[in-house]
């Protein structure tokens, strides 16, 4: 007899065919995710802090290879791994010194909605471009970010890729290296996630009740795989499932820095209020059980703020009241072209062009710059750094 239950696993099955059409069709005609950026010489300078000058002059003494041939008299530009090799020559890299801590930054907040994907996935490629060397790790079941990396985590991935084989109550790996693949961007690696993760949360749910100490080992195991994979990273990007479980719980040990996004209406601040008091207790037991949680850095960041809506404007100043300077000071606005990236199963940052109008690319394209910059300054901090001044910053300042 066909029950009325069975069709929630129908839904599931044709909602998974359709994620994998569009997926198709967002990745034509090679079905896996690519990358066609290019930077023109102007971006390039100013991303480097140098002039066109002194690209021009490295090209021509043979220290960068030559510019990129014209097509129809214009220059089609830079790749991403142009621009990367542009940096090591003339000495333009962000990347840390031998004995910087990596940055391993868990993004987290127990309220669904929030934008904690597309958050991650921006962070990842807004560091790409700056520079830096990106581990994103997948660590929520649900698998958006997955997703947005170009991989479908029902078709694609399989239990063994995830941490499910590290973390599970009978581990088959001893590290994590097995996990770690290759996206489209040079310098951004990624551990994916698929829904099969959750079964880790059983097993350990199960073996804490026989007095946690299998748990405890756990929350040091992802810290110390993690550790181990970091040396050869800038930063890490964590991103654990929205609630309080086991896998959640070994992110904050394994972090080493908190970003906390919410969106500006009442519920998410009321909602984020709750998980900050959690975060609280469970950190204050996870320390009384001598598991050690400790961060460079906490902040929260307002996500899809709608400047427009007075309702918004109101509810940022009661996080300002509320929060003082661990709330960063740029919002991520709402825009209309994150929506419709994420509708490709892209972010802004991968866009070749436009997909409103110019105008309206370009303000949310200078607006994840400055807001996402914000959490590259506190890492840079960490290090005891600052952003490099640009070559025209110094005459300017001269």
């Amino acid at each position: 007899m066909h029950s009325i239950v069975s069709q929630i696993g129908e839904l599931a099955d044709a909602g998974e065919r359709m994620i994998e059409r569009l997926r198709r069709k967002a990745f034509l005609p090679e079905s896996r995710k690519g990358l066609n950026l290019r930077f023109g010489i102007a971006e390039a300078a100013q991303l480097l802090g140098c002039s066109t000058n002194r690209i021009r002059m490295a090209e021509d003494d043979g220290r960068l290879p030559p510019p990129p041939p014209s097509d129809n008299g214009r220059r089609p530009g830079y790749t991403v791994d142009e621009l990367l090799n542009m940096r090591r020559v003339l000495g333009a890299s962000p990347e840390r010194a031998g004995l910087d801590v990596p940055a391993v930054i868990a993004v987290q907040n127990f309220k669904g909605g929030v934008g904690k994907s597309t958050v991650t996935c921006h962070l990842a490629h807004y560091l790409a471009v700056q520079g830096y060397r990106v581990l994103v790790v997948d660590c929520d079941s649900q698998a958006t970010t997955t997703t947005l990396f170009g991989f479908n985590p029902h078709f694609n991935i399989q239990r063994e890729e995830t941490l499910y084989p590290y973390l599970s109550i009978d581990p088959t790996q001893a590290d994590l290296l097995y996990a770690v693949k290759r996206t489209p961007w040079p310098n951004v690696d990624l551990i994916p996630s698929n829904l099969e993760l959750f079964d880790v949360e059983y097993e350990l749910a199960a073996a804490g009740s026989d007095g946690g100490s299998v748990l405890a080992a756990r929350f040091r195991k992802l810290k110390q795989g993690l550790a181990d994979l970091a040396r050869d990273y800038d930063i890490v990007l964590l991103d654990p499932p929205p609630a309080l479980g086991t896998i959640s719980l070994a992110v904050m040990q394994a972090a080493n820095a908190l970003l906390v996004p919410l969106a500006a209406t009442t519920p998410d601040f009321c909602s984020t209020v709750q998980f900050l008091s959690m975060m609280d207790q469970v950190i204050g037991q996870l320390q009384g059980a001598g598991i050690s949680v400790d961060y460079s850095f906490v902040r929260l960041i307002c996500s899809k703020f709608d400047a427009n809506d007075p309702s918004h404007a109101m509810v940022r100043a009661i996080m300002e009241q509320s929060f003082g300077p661990a709330l960063l000071p740029v919002p991520i606005l709402d825009s209309a072209e994150i929506s419709h990236a994420a509708l490709r199963m892209m972010t802004v940052y991968e866009l070749e062009r436009p997909i409103g109008t110019p105008r309206t690319h370009k303000r949310c394209r200078a607006n994840l710059d400055e807001a996402l910059g914000q959490i590259e300054q506190l890492v840079r901090q960490g290090w005891g750094r600052v952003t490099p001044a640009s070559e025209e910053a110094l005459i300017h300042a001269a």
